[in-house]
């Protein structure tokens, strides 16, 4: 991480404020998990107030700063703007599980999509105030300082980040088959239980790499344009460009990107 901060612009202005407002409140429902009321969409698949709450401020900070925007919503769904080709992809709270569990590791998710364009995005971790931010052709930022994926060039010193299928969802034996073959050549897996979060690692070069299927597109949206803003690589399970289409993804630095798909997708 090097370089001073470019200014924001106004769209971002407007998303960290959003994010960080319900952040705020996610802090203070992480004090209180035990009495929040749950309720499960599927096995492992929670929703909470808290995720409710989030989303509900997100929602009234967003519409009154730019009332002619689109929604694309974990919890709410899709809500038509008066322009179609602007619309916010917004999780309140990536990383539900880990919020009820009372492990500190969740998010606030933003980003701004135009023309079907992800143009900026804020990825929010409010217990440790952390606040990574990118916008096109501007760069990615944690806080102040902005971001570059890391320079290792050798998968044996390489640290990978991923997401385990759980429940009813994902592909477990294509999973395990690509854990298989990456976990011999790296010097680690981790699986962490936000991708918001895992991606915005990759662009702070914590991670030399990141892959999941079964995503949606609040969870990889924003993280897509921090990894790209930071100079990573990234495609789709089967090698393309339709991440957010697919939900599957593999995001590297430059330097290990094709080496890691040689391991993952093959060919």
């Amino acid at each position: 991480m090097s370089g001073r901060m470019m200014a924001r612009s106004a769209n971002i202005n407007v998303m960290v404020k959003a994010a960080q407002k319900a952040g705020k409140s996610l802090r203070h429902d992480f004090q209180e998990v035990e009495h929040l009321q749950v309720s499960m969409k599927s096995i492992g698949d929670f929703v909470s107030t808290a995720d409710k709450n989030a989303e509900k401020i997100i929602l009234e900070d967003l519409r009154y700063a730019r009332p002619d925007f689109g929604f694309l919503l974990e919890e709410s769904g899709e809500i038509q703007g008066k322009d179609p080709g602007l619309r916010f992809i917004v999780d309140p709270l990536d990383g539900t599980t880990n919020f009820l569990h009372g492990v500190p590791h969740f998010a606030v998710a933003i980003a701004l999509e135009y023309r079907g364009e992800i143009t900026a995005a804020v990825t929010y971790n409010p217990i440790n105030d952390e606040l990574f931010w990118a916008e096109k052709g501007v760069g990615a930022y944690l806080n102040q300082s902005r971001l570059r994926v890391s320079a290792r060039k050798d998968m044996q010193s390489a640290l990978f980040a991923t997401g385990i299928p759980f429940g009813e969802h994902g592909d477990k034996p294509s999973f395990v088959k690509k854990l298989n073959s990456i976990m011999p050549h790296v010097a680690g897996v981790r699986r962490f239980g936000a991708a918001s979060l895992d991606l915005a690692y990759v662009a702070a070069g914590r991670f030399d790499g990141y892959f999941e299927e079964s995503c949606q597109p609040w969870d990889l949206a924003g993280g897509l344009l921090m990894v790209k803003e930071a100079g990573g690589f990234m495609c789709d399970m089967k090698g393309g460009a339709e991440i957010l289409k697919s939900g599957s993804v593999l995001a590297t630095n430059d330097k290990l990107h094709q080496l890691a798909k040689k391991l993952l997708i093959g060919g």
